[in-house]
């Protein structure tokens, strides 16, 4: 138990080294000193309670999945119907009351076409229940309805996507350890810490940068445009801006556009004749040929470019493009294009995202955390240092270096890691702390239990050691358990508490029982005492 060969030392020594040093970092950035711009910095996150910022909860509205659900499954269908060996011809198509209707004009065909609809329902999740009903009523009408299963599987689809959409956009701003989790069934929380402009913030969470491209239907009447009455198969998209606040409309196809979500890139470009702000976005191979198909079988025809329900422009094909890639213009500003492009790369959010609240954070109140945790901190290891010293005296000493050690132990790792502080970190930083002595405790406790049935020194250290040891992994072996299922199961506060415990735990057994034990058994060894000050 008390043998350390050269090879252990160097390894501990090395261990501990590596993980003090890395933070140095985080403690010349709370110094206020400059770190050396050469070197490694891995360098501890601030929170949002610590360094302020942004806390937005957004909220999607679980009716616009249905809708765009049966809008899709209304695309599917004709398709489907229209590839089919012998071509079924429907008619009376609408979507009421929730559900998708058509009409079959052939009634003997009502077989063929409810096998040819039924591969475009899925099984819903672990329900045993399909996502659509299909019905016929009236000898040749069908009903198609999402069920509720269907529709709850497709909401969390939507949330997950939409998570991971905001923090590529997050992330794009250059922002650091974002907090993007999921609150209920259509919520997100977004905590961004150091954010100077929330604003910018809101603004790119809040445009769902749904792009489609769309023919715009010349037969439509103005007159019946103006007042919102679309022809059959078309929709009425109004303009992004208008005269006098009034926006103009046109009509458009409903279906057969192409959609913004087969793009590879976005980035923003300048006009090269006029200077103004603009889009150039490129589409993959599949969104580039029916791009090069759409603009090719429309040559001399209108199309309307449409962002988020609103015409950008509608501009007229001169000539197919093939090359796969297009210019978007508006009336942009550069940042409002630069928003765009990190939108439009990004993906578009699946469902539309509405702030609900809204808390800005600022960095005094963290500022005013961090110097009373530092505080709290120093004053509690300055008792702990006192009450071993003078309980335990040599021992004591080092007790005391490997609780200052184990200290910069947990901020190097969670440096390396790069794992966020929080106020609830702090809190158990300094129980961590208060802790880490409680090895120690038990390793002297028992080696003067030891001494007193008579033991020799070396024996009475090396049982102490030993049978101290399997006390406290079994003690710190629950508490990372319970730090663990914290970890797992709690969010945001609960998440940083539990990250620093774990950290502490395994760094202050590491500092409490393997190097103490090493310094006691290289001091024993030199020293060889008759006796023990404890």
């Amino acid at each position: 138990m008390l043998d350390f060969p050269r090879w252990k030392v160097i390894l501990i020594w090395a261990v501990a080294l590596v993980c003090a040093l890395s933070a140095l970092p985080t403690v010349a950035g709370m110094a206020g000193l400059r770190w050396p711009a050469g070197l490694p910095e891995p360098k501890v996150n601030l929170g949002l309670d610590l360094a302020g910022g942004s806390h937005i909860l957004l909220e999607a509205d679980p009716t616009q999945v249905r809708t765009q659900r049966i809008e899709a499954m209304e695309e599917s269908v004709r398709n489907k119907l229209r590839m089919m060996a012998q071509p079924v011809r429907i008619s009376d198509i609408s979507n009421n009351n929730g559900s998708l209707n058509f009409l079959v004009d052939d009634p003997t065909k009502i077989d063929a076409v409810r096998e040819a609809v039924l591969p475009l329902t899925n099984g819903a999740g672990l329900t045993g229940k399909r996502d659509w009903t299909i019905n016929v009523v009236d000898g040749n009408r069908f009903v198609l309805a999402p069920t509720q299963e269907g529709i709850d599987q497709a909401v969390t689809q939507a949330m997950d996507t939409a998570v991971e959409v905001v923090r590529k956009r997050i992330d794009a701003l250059g922002t650091k350890e974002p907090t993007i989790i999921r609150s209920g069934a259509n919520r997100i929380v977004v905590q961004v810490p150091g954010l100077q402009d929330p604003q910018a913030l809101k603004n790119l969470l809040g445009q769902t940068a749904k792009l489609e491209f769309k023919l715009v239907d010349q037969s439509a009447s103005p007159a019946d445009v103006a007042q919102g009455i679309a022809p059959p198969g078309d929709e009425i998209v109004p303009y992004a801006e208008g005269k006098g606040g009034v926006a103009p409309k046109i009509a458009v196809k409903r279906l057969g556009g192409i959609r913004g979500d087969q793009l590879t890139n976005a980035q923003l470009s300048n006009n090269p004749q006029t200077n103004a702000a603009t889009v150039t976005i490129t589409f993959n191979s599949d969104g580039g040929a029916r791009f090069a198909k759409l603009t090719s079988a429309n040559v001399g025809k209108p199309f309307a470019i449409i962002l988020d329900g609103k015409v950008l422009s509608s501009p007229v094909i001169n000539e197919a493009i093939l090359g796969g890639s297009a210019v978007i213009s508006g009336n942009f500003t550069v940042d409002s294009a630069s928003q765009l492009a990190i939108s439009l790369r990004s993906g578009a959010l699946p469902v539309d995202l509405k702030v609900v609240e809204e808390r800005t954070v600022g960095p005094d109140l963290g500022a005013d955390s961090i110097r009373k945790g530092m505080i709290a901190m120093g004053v509690g290891t300055l008792a702990l240092a006192v009450f071993i010293l003078v309980t335990y005296g040599r021992f004591g000493v080092y007790a005391c270096v490997a609780l200052v050690l184990n200290m910069f132990m947990i901020l190097g790792v969670m440096g390396v890691v790069g794992t966020t502080l929080t106020l609830p970190g702090i809190a158990g930083f300094v129980l961590t702390i208060g802790a880490a002595v409680d090895a120690n405790v038990l390793v002297y406790e028992r080696i003067r239990e030891e001494r007193h049935r008579g033991r020799r020194v070396v024996q009475a250290v090396e049982m102490g050691y030993k049978e101290a040891s399997h006390a406290i992994f079994d003690a710190n072996i629950t508490n990372i358990i319970a730090a663990t299922l914290m970890f797992a199961f709690g969010s945001g506060p609960v998440k940083g508490f539990a990250v620093v415990l774990i950290i502490g735990i395994a760094t202050s057994v590491f500092t409490a029982v393997v190097m103490t034990r090493m310094w006691v058994s290289q001091w024993l060894r030199r020293a060889r005492p008759a006796d023990l000050n404890l």
